[in-house]
């Protein structure tokens, strides 16, 4: 059992591998504080000179631990580390270590830094000995002449030198002097350098966007490094990845709207009134799966209520059911590039676990493939209720939201209108009229719909005593009709594709009470004319001394009142016919399907809800970063933002499901608006408001970064989203996928989000200026990049990289918002964006291309996380490194060649396991 067990441990071991840089990065725990502008930071720069190796022919593999003595306490405390240099006595280092904001450092605050060289990499533990260290203090560096430091590397005893080390004081941003000429090419004069870095938390931005960002954002892990470009030049790169607060807030917020909507709901099927027994049993049981449904979500949004951990879930939690409206590793990750001859520039991309329903499973699929199978077996299986369209439900439910909105406004507006009429205001009663005249015209036309009277037929219809003297015959199938000609009883009534007419109903009776608003309007209007009329007259009379005016003043409350109380009740009979009606469509939505209807909604509830919480990060950290670029603020309000998605989840078992859930939760986005606000206090975390079928999210900033919105923008106009999803599986489950499975589920995803992509390109090209933004000067390239991106999606070409290269592109391209998302946010991830940023850095920015590896490494490198054994004696010579033996990696490759070594690889590595346990 315990080799057994051995056996299980390890063999999940490379699962994990690639993860401990990310695990790292997110579980590390630090305030972002708006009192503290500025970091502090090491960059290892350019090399050590002269180290000393125990053997005098071996080349050292060596990187410098940053360890910091506190004046208080005088405890060494192990911070952080460089990457690994190897086979060379003068190395030359990328990597900068950064303390955060709030991190204690002081004048008196003590850096030592510690130079190792590692012997052995490849077995369990990192073999490594010690060479030398040196200890500064901050004060000394800071006061410095020149900003920098010279130091000597002497052994533990502090008797032997073995090289010196170099440590410079840096701005982002700025060019120290020397720091423009270029880099030597001769190793034996480079020095090892360490530069500290001070720059505002907020980057390019400026200090006025701290505070609204610090409500959104808070614990960042910053990263620095120096790289060369292709002119021997330095550019300095600042790598931050922050956690967000709206992990939390925006399901929250959402969980909240969907209780009030299926509480309003709830009651709504309650005043249905009497209906027939069969009707009136289906509504009981609808009620009684809804409250059971509304009591959980009340459950969770309490327990979400009590939770205060950190303000992400991480992946080991993806399966609580009480977090499962959480994205999984919702973060930012910020690239902040400057270079010696190119503008500054930011690349964020957010990454989150794919939105999806963990708790729930997979082992029937996901929602794309749930919800089409539902609707086949509602259009296909004979229910106890009649058979209503999506699109019909739709609208029933859009109809109830514009009477729940309208039915409150026009009642205020007719109140004001008599308050203008007691106070004998001309200008007042004018704006008051006009304001109920628009919302009054919106409310009659709400209902301009057959769907409302055909409503009205199947609820008369389902009233107690109501025999049908006419079979009711379905289109569908005679079948069906045989089936309906026996429904007198209540028992035997059957699902109906079609609405059953019935002689004694007067359809022309809703035709009348809906008319009846209208004429109630229409003799306010003609009443406040004669009054205006009459009130000119008098006033006229007035001035010529005529003493007959006083006859015509009369009092225009009186006159008015029992108009506006007309208007009122004709008003409130449509309204009350109106959510009858649209309520018994719901409840046969709802009965047709218990209690598979309530679960799909409750699990497309969860995916949204996650998919949700990182859209609206990605546009607070757009806009923010967008408010000095008027040509993106014109493209935001009059074509909409482009929000893509890069998915890497395979279409290979569980990861299907996942798939499925998250192409439907990111195209349920498209119903999402956001609306930019004046923020009236501090507190400046987003508002959401709506229902299931159309949500607005306020987004709120300060007076002063209000002020830069275009007009259009302040004045309320709603900004559209165009969410689209480029998926290709990568890991080895593609493989299988691709050899015995069925990819056809990432074919048609990519297809259709190319559709949607063409349409958002098509409506820039129609509404922008070709000169608008700096990006969209090449029209030709975006032309190619698409005409590009269709041609490798039609390929079908295994694993093909090259399509989450072009959609990644073509959305900085448009300025849109970059996400990534694999199953948990870290593994491929993790790879992907080191990946895009190193890529980014070679292609907009010089990076030489001699060093495009050693960067990526760097940026992928556990060692540069501090990712210490603490229990470790830094002098010792022997690290633990908790992450598996290679040779149990090596077959993992091949797989991405050949998948017929799947079964080799499984041997080969069950074999070595158990040799070594045994």
């Amino acid at each position: 059992m315990r080799t057994h067990t051995h056996i299980l441990e390890l063999m999940s071991l490379w699962q994990g591998a690639l993860q401990k840089l990310q695990v790292f990065l997110v579980e590390t725990k630090s305030q972002f504080s708006s009192a503290a502008l500025f970091y502090f930071c090491f960059v290892p720069s350019p090399a050590c000179k002269d180290l000393v190796a125990a053997t005098r022919d071996r080349k050292l593999n060596t990187f410098i631990q940053i360890s910091v003595v506190h004046p208080a306490e005088h405890i060494l405390t192990r911070y952080s580390s460089t990457e690994i240099v190897e086979g060379t006595r003068d190395p030359l280092f990328l990597t900068g270590v950064t303390f955060p904001p709030e991190y204690p450092i002081y004048e008196e605050t003590k850096i030592k830094l510690t130079v190792y060289d590692v012997k052995d990499k490849s077995q369990d533990t990192v073999s490594r000995s010690f060479l030398g260290c040196t200890t500064f203090r901050v004060g000394d560096l800071v006061k410095s002449k020149e900003q920098q430091l010279t130091l000597t590397l002497r052994t533990s005893d502090g008797g032997k030198t073995v090289g010196t080390i170099e440590v410079n004081l840096v701005k982002m941003g700025e060019l120290e002097d020397g720091e423009t000429d270029h880099i030597t090419t001769d190793t034996q004069d480079q020095k090892c350098a360490l530069v500290r870095e001070c720059t505002a938390t907020e980057g390019i931005s400026g200090k006025d966007n701290l505070p609204s960002l610090n409500a959104v954002l808070k614990n960042p892990i910053c990263k620095l490094y120096r790289f060369p470009t292709s002119d021997n030049k330095w550019m300095r790169i600042r790598e931050q990845m922050a956690e967000t607060t709206l992990s939390f807030h925006v399901p929250k917020e959402l969980i909240n709207l969907h209780i009030k909507e299926d509480m309003r709901r709830n009651q709504e099927l309650k005043d249905l009134g009497e209906l027939a027994p069969h009707w009136d049993n289906m509504r009981r049981s609808v009620i009684a799966h809804c409250d059971q449904m509304l009591s959980m979500y009340q459950d969770t949004l309490a327990e979400l209520g009590k939770h205060t951990g950190s303000s992400f879930k991480s992946s080991c939690s993806k399966g609580e059911k009480t977090l499962e409206f959480i994205p999984i590793n919702l973060h930012l990750q910020r690239m902040h590039v400057h270079s010696p001859r190119l503008k500054d520039a930011l690349y964020d991309v957010i990454t989150v676990g794919a939105p999806a329903a963990h708790f729930q499973g997979f082992k029937n699929g996901g929602l794309r493939k749930l919800l089409s199978k539902f609707e086949a077996e509602r259009r296909n299986t004979g229910y106890q209720c009649i058979y209503y369209s999506p699109e019909n439900t739709a609208k029933a439910k859009e109809v109830l939201s514009n009477i729940n909105h309208l039915q409150p406004l026009i009642s205020s507006h007719a109140d004001l209108l008599l308050n203008s009429a007691s106070q004998h205001s001309p200008d007042s009663l004018k704006n008051s009229l006009k304001m109920l005249s628009e919302k009054t015209e919106l409310f009659v036309h709400a209902f301009k719909d057959q769907l409302v009277r055909s409503a009205l037929l199947a609820l008369y219809t389902a009233r107690p005593g109501c025999v049908l003297k006419k079979p009711a015959v379905p289109r569908n199938t005679a079948e069906e009709g045989d089936d309906l000609q026996h429904q007198d009883h209540p028992s035997q009534i059957k699902r109906q594709d079609s609405i059953p007419h019935h002689s004694e109903y007067d359809e022309e009776e809703w035709d009348r009470v809906w008319a009846n608003v209208g004429k109630s309007l229409n003799c306010v209007i003609a009443m406040v004319d004669r009054l205006l009329e009459k009130d000119n007259i008098s006033h006229i009379k007035e001035g010529e001394n005529d003493p007959s005016c006083a006859l015509d003043f009369g009092d225009w409350y009186e006159q008015l009142y029992p108009l506006v109380i007309t208007l009122k009740d004709c008003m409130g009979e449509v309204v009350t016919r109106a959510k009858q009606s649209m309520a018994f469509v719901l409840l046969q939505e709802l009965a047709c399907g218990l209690p598979q209807c309530l679960m799909l909604t409750l699990r497309r509830d969860i995916v949204f809800s996650q998919a949700l919480a990182g859209l609206v990060c990605g546009f607070i950290i757009k806009l923010h970063t967008g408010l000095h670029d008027q040509g993106f603020l014109q493209q935001l309000h009059t074509v909409g933002l482009l929000v893509q998605y890069e998915g890497l989840l395979s279409t290979y078992s569980e990861e299907a499901g996942m798939l499925e859930d998250m192409a439907v939760g990111i195209s349920d986005l498209q119903k999402v608006m956001f609306k930019v606000i004046e923020a009236k206090s501090e507190d400046f975390l987003p508002i959401i408001t709506g229902r299931r079928e159309h949500y607005i999210i306020e987004v709120q900033l300060p007076a002063k970064m209000f002020e830069l919105l275009p007009q259009e923008i302040k004045e309320g106009k709603l900004l559209r989203m165009y969410p689209v999803l480029f998926n290709v599986g990568i890991n080895e489950q593609q493989t299988l996928a691709e050899r015995f499975g069925d990819t056809t589920l990432q074919e048609n995803i990519n297809q259709e989000n190319l559709e949607l992509l063409k349409e958002y390109y098509k409506l820039f090209t129609e509404k922008m200026p070709p000169d608008c933004l700096p990006h969209f000067q090449e029209q030709n390239d975006l032309k190619g990049l698409l005409e590009n991106l269709h041609q490798n999606i039609q390929a079908k070409k295994r694993k093909n990289v090259e399509i989450m290269w072009l959609a990644a592109t073509i959305c900085r391209k448009l300025n849109g918002v970059r996400f990534t998302c694999c199953k948990s946010a870290k593994d491929r991830t993790s790879m992907s964006v080191t990946l895009e940023q190193c890529s980014i850095l070679r292609d907009e920015h010089q990076l030489h291309k001699d060093f495009f590896i050693r960067a990526l490494d760097c940026m992928r490198s556990r060692q540069t996380q501090g990712a210490l054994n603490e229990s470790d004696d830094p002098e010792t010579g022997c690290l633990t490194d908790n992450k598996p033996t290679s040779r149990h990696f090596y077959p993992v490759a091949l797989l991405l060649v050949s998948s017929h070594l799947l079964v080799v690889w499984l041997i080969l590595s069950l074999a070595l396991l158990l040799a070594k346990y045994q």
